[in-house]
C-alpha cells in the first residue's frame, strides 16, 4: 500500500480522539464556511482587509448562531489574492490543503493523540501561518504529521523538538492577526504525511496544476475532526 492508502486505512479502523477544541455536540453549532468566489457575500473590500474580514467571520458565525465555522479542504480559494506570499511568476497559490476553524481569538487546541513536537517556527510574512507547530504521530504504525498554523505567538514558548505531547494536552490557541499572518483568528489545521525535509512549515495552499501531489500527501483531516464536532467536516 502507499503511505496514502495507509493512512486511508486507518481512518476506516473507527479510531476515536481527543476534541481538538471545545464543542458541545448536543448543543453548539457549527457553520460551514465557502469562502470561494462562488460565493457572493465575499467581495474584495471585505477580504483586503483583515478588520474587515474578521467583522464579516465573527457576523456570519453570529448570524447562523454557531460557534465555531469550518471548512476549506480541497477548496479553490480567491481569498489568497489578498497577498503576494501566494503570487507565483507562472502560476498563483490558490488550491488550500487543510481544514480551517474559525472562531474567537484565544481558544484552547488541545491535542487529538499521542505525539512528539517535529518543529515550530513564527513565519512572519502577511497572508503566512504566523505562529506554526508541527506534531509527529505514530497511530498503529502510521506515521505521519499535523500542522497547526495560526496560533498564538505565546503558543511557541517552552518548547523543543521531540517534546511529548499526550492526548488531550492543551498546547496552543487561536492567535490574533498580529500573530497569525493577518488573519481572521482561526486554526489552520492540516496532516502531512511526508514533511519533505521542510521544518516549521510547510504550504498549505499549493498551485492547482500541483493539486495531485499535494492532496497525496495531505489527506483530508475528516476522520479526525469528527469526534471534535460530530458530523463529517468536508
Amino acid at each position: 500500500m502507499t503511505p496514502k492508502q495507509k493512512f486511508e486505512a486507518l481512518g476506516n479502523k473507527g479510531l476515536q480522539f481527543h476534541p481538538l477544541v471545545p464543542f458541545e455536540t448536543n448543543t453548539d453549532q457549527l457553520f460551514q464556511f465557502d469562502l470561494t468566489s462562488y460565493n457572493p457575500k465575499l467581495t474584495e473590500e471585505i477580504i483586503s482587509d483583515t478588520t474587515v474580514f474578521s467583522k464579516w467571520i465573527s457576523q456570519e458565525l453570529a448570524d447562523h448562531d454557531a460557534r465555531y465555522g469550518i471548512g476549506g479542504y480541497n477548496e479553490h480559494r480567491t481569498i489568497y489574492a489578498r497577498s503576494s506570499y501566494f503570487d507565483g511568476v507562472e502560476e498563483p497559490r490558490r488550491l488550500h490543503l487543510g481544514t480551517d476553524i474559525w472562531g474567537p481569538a484565544g481558544t484552547p487546541i488541545y491535542n487529538f493523540y499521542d505525539a512528539e513536537v517535529h518543529s515550530f517556527q513564527f513565519n512572519d510574512h502577511f497572508g503566512d501561518y504566523g505562529a506554526t507547530i508541527i506534531l509527529k504521530y505514530n497511530i498503529e504504525g502510521v506515521e505521519f504529521h499535523a500542522l497547526y498554523g495560526h496560533l498564538s505567538l505565546n503558543s511557541l514558548s517552552g518548547l523543543q523538538a521531540g517534546q511529548k505531547i499526550p492526548s488531550g494536552r492543551e498546547f496552543a490557541a487561536f492567535g490574533i492577526p498580529e500573530e497569525n499572518g493577518y488573519w481572521p483568528p482561526h486554526l489552520h489545521f492540516q496532516l502531512i504525511i511526508d514533511m519533505e525535509g521542510k521544518t516549521g512549515d510547510y504550504p498549505g495552499v499549493c498551485q492547482y496544476s500541483k493539486a495531485g501531489h499535494y492532496l497525496e500527501n495531505c489527506p483530508d483531516p475528516q476522520f479526525i475532526l469528527k469526534d471534535t464536532f460530530g458530523v463529517a467536516t468536508s
